[in-house]
């Protein structure tokens, strides 16, 4: 059953990681929810759970968000069942690969779900969340945002696109009654195998480890005091911010190399 009249939250990637910690904390706060993810990820194990936890409608989505027509039929079905008062666009790819030997299908599905999907899902769902009185869009970026990195390349772009699009979004926005914020967290413990490779660059994978429910609790709290842009690890930040590129660059691609070798 479709409840219009009650606000939701629409996450997507939402069934692992830091998107299951944007839900729990969002469903803590008694907020409904329609849940986005990948087919066979277990999201309808996952909504069920967190509709019994924290008794609140919790609805779900299964497609593949690199497909722009996937896309634009999720939008559909959102606007037509649900009033949206929080949009967060946590979906995105990353991966480390030399980029003379990535395919393609590579490159192009980071920017689909990235660039693309992120840029539309806003677009298409804008109308509904200037509809209430009060609504909010959290974009996930990175702190790759702030420098690019090789053998990541496409994907530290694709985040300054994120943190760009956010900031312009926001301020073409701030006389409505919609907050944008970005988000720049540094590499989360997501998973094991995440977490053994992050751990695996040495003394900086460590010190920008974050666990997602760390980071999701900032984020709800900073989004809902209408903080633009959101930093959860600042001694990374701070990295990002002094180091001139001519440091950081060889740095972070020496360090990321270390995942291919």
């Amino acid at each position: 059953m479709f409840h219009k009249k009650e606000k939701y939250a629409v996450i997507t990637g939402a069934s692992q990681g830091l998107g299951s910690a944007f839900a729990k904390e969002l469903a803590a706060q008694q907020l409904n929810l329609v849940l986005v993810s990948l087919p066979g990820q277990n999201l309808i194990a996952f909504a069920k759970f967190i509709s019994n936890t924290y008794q609140v409608q919790v609805h779900h989505y299964e497609t593949d968000l690199s497909v722009k027509e996937n896309v634009l039929a999720l939008c559909d079905w959102i606007n037509q069942h649900f009033e949206v008062q929080v949009l967060i666009n946590n979906a995105g790819l990353g991966g480390t690969k030399k980029f003379t030997e990535a395919s393609m299908q590579y490159i192009d599905t980071i920017m689909q779900v990235n660039v693309v999907a992120t840029s539309l899902l806003t677009h298409q769902l804008l109308p509904n969340l200037l509809q209430q009185k009060e609504a909010y869009i959290l974009n996930v970026s990175s702190m790759a945002a702030f420098s690019p990195i090789g053998y990541k390349t496409v994907y530290p772009a694709s985040k300054t696109f994120i943190h760009s699009f956010s900031r312009g979004l926001s301020e073409e926005l701030k006389n409505t009654g919609v907050v944008v914020s970005v988000v720049n967290p540094g590499a989360m413990a997501t998973n094991a195998d995440v977490t053994s490779r992050i751990k695996k660059l040495g003394f900086i994978g460590r010190l920008t480890l974050l666990k997602p429910e760390k980071v999701a609790g900032r984020c709800i709290r900073q989004l809902f005091k209408k903080d633009r842009v959101i930093m959860v690890n600042h001694w990374s930040w701070l990295a990002m911010a002094l180091l001139p590129i001519w440091i950081k660059l060889p740095l972070l691609t020496n360090n990321i190399k270390k995942e291919i070798v």
